[in-house]
């Protein structure tokens, strides 16, 4: 018998895919991805499956890498629209009795019908499902799009940056990411949202000198020391900045403090982590120096970084976007992974089913018809 070739493509390894009917009602879909189980580290069944399904759409050119996909048509159009969204979902929640810990759930009992519960519902196998729906349908009946797409599907999304995906797509397959508009389609209730903030990341630290908590005077309290950081941060009033029509709020707050050894130590050390959420306007350097003035006096380190990225809105297509969704476009005041297309050179926005405040929620769910809707603009605009 003739050892399995692990080099080949995962339709011919021994695991089998589980199969997805990309031709099916696109809500429904949904159901059948978030069934699929896919927490950041163990989307490998669920790229077995969605590569499974592309290699049924003889107009996609297919790459894997790891567990992300790209699938491209090449029809020679004068544009190319890019369609990105992770597989991958935060872990289940712990809490029993919560409809979030059943994979995919109809209250209305009707499966298609009303509102489906589930892990990733939201953020984002509704958005994942438009584009297996739209990958499959673009072609149905002789249709052709008017535009050449990339479809994006990466794992790693929602842990640490270094691990992502998209960043290893880039890296390894950057010629494949070509394109002249980028739609990533996280949930945003079904508005665009241009760009996004950037986020970086510092710790602040004091010193002191550690007494026994009784002898307090003989040692420094760090923690006392690090009060004027806090005053700092909590009088600091967060400015909104208008970056290409849209008006970005930011945020800059402490998140975490950390500092003693014992009930009866005085603390010797204290550090504040701190996290801004700036406007695309400045650069992760600027925020930096924001920060470091705010801060003066102190020990700062900063300790991760990611820029934002301008809305776009401007460019030819995306202005076509918007006006194939036919609402006025909001900003994105989170980070997203549109920043790494606008890295590219590549306008990018947000537009996905789902309400994002829903996302990571034990109750996390999406309307049916939302996805439907998403997937009707979307084509229609592809097929203009």
């Amino acid at each position: 018998m003739t050892a399995p070739d692990l080099n080949a493509p995962t339709t011919t390894r021994p695991r089998a895919a589980a199969h997805l009917d990309l031709r099916q009602d696109v809500a429904l879909l949904t159901a059948a991805l978030i069934d699929i189980y896919s927490v950041s580290g163990a989307e490998a069944e669920l790229a077995d499956a969605v590569e499974h399904a592309l290699r049924t759409v003889p107009q996609l050119e297919l790459v894997r890498d790891g567990d992300s996909i790209i699938a491209r048509t090449n029809l020679g159009r004068a544009e190319r629209v890019i369609l990105a969204g992770h597989l991958d979902t935060v872990p289940l929640p712990t809490t029993e009795g919560s409809l979030g810990t059943v994979p995919s759930y109809w209250p209305s009992g009707a499966p298609g019908e009303g509102i489906l519960y589930g892990r990733g519902a939201t953020d984002m196998k509704g958005g994942v499902a438009v584009q297996l729906a739209l990958a499959a349908g673009l072609f149905d009946g002789g249709a052709e799009p008017d535009k050449d797409v990339t479809f994006v599907f990466y794992d790693h999304e929602e842990v640490e940056a270094v691990k992502s995906g998209l960043g290893r797509l880039v890296r390894n397959h950057g010629s494949l990411l070509g394109g002249d508009f980028a739609i990533l389609l996280e949930p945003t209730d079904g508005t665009v949202e241009g760009g996004c903030n950037g986020t970086i990341r510092f710790e602040a630290t004091t010193v002191g000198e550690a007494a026994h908590s009784a002898r307090a005077w003989m040692g420094s309290n760090a923690i006392h020391a690090a009060a004027p950081i806090l005053a700092r941060l909590a009088a600091y009033e967060p400015r909104t900045i208008t970056v290409d029509g849209l008006d970005y709020r930011e945020s800059l707050n402490a998140v975490k403090v950390n500092g003693g050894t014992a009930g009866n130590v005085i603390p010797d050390r204290c550090v504040v982590e701190i996290n801004y959420r700036f406007a695309p306007d400045k650069t992760p350097d600027q925020a930096e120096q924001h920060v470091r003035d705010l801060l003066d006096g102190f020990d700062v380190v900063r300790t991760d970084s990611a820029a934002g990225a301008r809305p776009g809105l401007n460019h030819p297509a995306a202005a076509s976007f918007v006006a194939a969704v036919g609402a006025a476009p909001k900003p994105k005041y989170g980070w997203t992974d549109v920043a790494r297309f606008s890295e590219l050179g590549i306008p990018a926005v947000n537009f996905g089913p789902g309400d994002a405040l829903l996302a990571h929620k034990d109750n996390e769910h999406v309307q049916a018809d939302a996805v439907r809707e998403c997937l009707r603009v979307l084509r229609s605009w592809l097929t203009a």
